[in-house]
């Protein structure tokens, strides 16, 4: 191994490769990674003339920090390229690159906590029951990326990585792998999954059996499915029903969650259901449940101010 390396890419690369094969997060998250450290990478360089991150210091991650701010980065957004810099330089630490880990001294900004966009119920229910996909590969294929992220609550990177062998169709299940290379079992509904078994045979039909065997969801030329498609999916057809600034996979996540937990939910049951490690980060749809219950209050109750 060479310390010096001139791209100062050297150990950026073996922890890239560590968290990919070791930690197995998942793709999203790597390329999360690999784009903040190429950031700091290069603020270092340029900067502070330094080649290698390796011999960075707090002062010099303070005045990254500082410039990213400057530059009107989200706050959650430069909270990430924090955790990737820990990440990173504890890694160092471990390997006895380093004998002290500068970010120790560095604290997350304090970011104000939005509550989760969401679609309302009665809009949810227009799409996806009254409003008419075709009945051919692509229109099946598309009711069922819909009906799977909001009738799950699973991610957009569980979403493309859910292969045919994970539908357990005499259980009437899915067995999802999350985040932190967990597995969990999420049940279907009935239409849910009368419509895993159409687009099964669709699929069968349209690529006669050439299609990626492997996964569940694939492109209209047979291959797995990537985030853009999803995106696209999503976006296009949530247009039809809301007017969210946001439409995006994530949203139809949270509409499951909060849906659930307006229709009485335990939270501990959505918690499982969506792959949290701890409760507190299921606990902001208490938020979003309590300021539904504000506005049912103020549209009925006859004190209500008007």
């Amino acid at each position: 191994m060479n310390p010096t390396n001139p791209a100062g890419q050297t150990f950026c690369s073996d922890f890239l490769q560590h968290i990919r094969y070791e930690k197995r997060l998942s793709h999203h998250t790597l390329t999360a990674y690999t784009n903040d450290l190429e950031q700091f990478r290069l603020f270092l360089l340029t900067e502070c003339n330094i080649a290698e991150p390796e011999r960075s210091d707090f002062r010099h991650i303070r005045s990254w920090i500082v410039s990213l701010v400057e530059a009107g980065t989200d706050k959650s957004s430069v909270n990430r390229k924090i955790a990737t810099l820990r990440s990173f330089f504890g890694f160092l630490l471990r390997r006895k690159v380093i004998d002290f880990d500068p970010t120790s001294k560095i604290q997350a900004l304090k970011a104000s906590k939005k509550l989760p966009q969401y679609v309302e119920e009665k809009p949810m229910e227009m799409l996806l029951n009254d409003i008419e996909f075709s009945d051919t590969f692509e229109g099946i294929r598309d009711k069922l990326v819909l009906e799977l992220l909001y009738g799950t609550g699973i991610r957009l990177s569980e979403l493309i990585g859910l292969k045919t062998a994970d539908v357990n169709l005499y259980e009437k299940t899915i067995t999802v792998l999350g985040k932190r290379n967990k597995h969990r079992i999420i049940p279907l509904n009935q239409p849910l999954f009368e419509l895993i078994q159409q687009y099964c045979r669709s699929k069968e039909n349209e690529f006669s059996g050439q299609a990626d065997g492997i996964y569940l969801i694939v492109s209209d030329k047979g291959v797995a499915a990537y985030p853009m498609l999803i995106q696209r999916i999503v976006k296009q057809n949530l247009t039809l029903v809301t007017t969210l600034e946001k439409k995006s996979p994530h949203v139809l996540r949270h509409s499951f969650a909060t849906h659930l937990l307006n229709r009485g939910a335990d939270l501990n049951a959505i918690k499982d259901l969506l792959g949290h490690s701890s409760l507190a980060a299921t606990q902001i749809y208490t938020h979003t449940s309590l300021e539904q219950l504000k506005k049912t209050y103020d549209q009925a109750h006859p004190k209500a101010k008007k």
